[in-house]
């Protein structure tokens, strides 16, 4: 019994120490944040760099999502008679729920894993330690730029894939299905309002961008510099970020949409 508290209370101190260690690794990211967009070239080349990775996979997943989407909702509207409802559910679901979730899993598992290898190895091949020793911080010039532009790219690629995704929806029900166009759009522009319901969905990728970019930084800076640390960094990555995006969303959806 001795020996099983021991090793609890051995672990919780560890899983303390390391939130805590990242918990002031989180402050330096916001406090050199500031000097970064001071270098904006380097800013907009991470907006770029980042966004591009992941523009294909959203756009390809965005289109797919809402293909599927707009057939399973036509098959259980129209059991209840509700099929002029497909454009409003479909919006809804992209811009409120699917379009952040869905954008920062696959952020995580393609710019996150990106991001941690890119500074794993810069740590392992001593370049961080060199910038040091002749006076530069690399909180402030690698992984500030990275930081800033994965926050902003978050929420530019949920956006698209939420747009890609109503597009896909549209061809579906109105193309193939035989909805009414005018009834698809009408119905969404009235259900839908542009802050409740867009804008949150816009606070909810930001967040997850913060929450992603933030996770793939500090495992990348964290991890051993060997070739096994990185691969086991970019897993832990993906892991903690797609775990810590599932639980936010939770949280956020009950403080965003608990009152009507």
């Amino acid at each position: 019994m001795t020996d099983a508290l021991s090793l609890i209370g051995a672990a919780t101190l560890r899983w303390l120490q390391t939130l805590g260690h990242a918990a002031f690794f989180f402050v330096d990211l916001l406090r050199f944040s500031p000097a970064a967009l001071r270098r904006f070239g380097l800013v907009v080349a991470q907006i770029h760099a980042i966004g591009n990775r992941s523009l294909v996979i959203i756009l390809a997943s965005g289109l797919a999502v809402g293909f599927v989407l707009a057939l399973q909702m036509y098959y259980a509207l129209v059991t209840y008679g509700a099929a002029e409802s497909l454009g409003l559910i479909v919006n809804l679901s992209l811009v409120r729920e699917l379009g952040p979730v869905v954008t920062a899993l696959l952020f995580a598992g393609r710019a996150g894993t990106s991001l941690t290898a890119e500074i794993g190895l810069m740590k392992a091949g001593e370049q961080l330690a060199a910038m040091e020793l002749m006076a530069i911080d690399p909180r402030s010039r690698v992984l500030a730029p990275r930081f800033i532009g994965g926050v902003v790219s978050m929420p530019l690629l949920a956006i698209l894939f939420s747009a890609v995704g109503i597009l896909g929806a549209y061809v579906v029900a109105v193309l193939l299905i035989g909805v009414d166009a005018g009834n698809f759009w009408s119905v969404m522009q009235s259900g839908v309002d542009i802050w409740r319901d867009v804008g949150n969905g816009v606070v909810k990728s930001f967040v997850f961008g913060v929450i992603c970019t933030f996770v793939a930084l500090y495992q990348g800076h964290e991890t051993q510099a060997t070739p096994e640390g990185v691969a086991h960094a970019t897993t832990r990555t993906v892991v903690v970020a797609s775990l810590g995006v599932l639980a936010t969303d939770f949280l956020l959806t009950a403080l965003m949409f608990s009152t009507p």
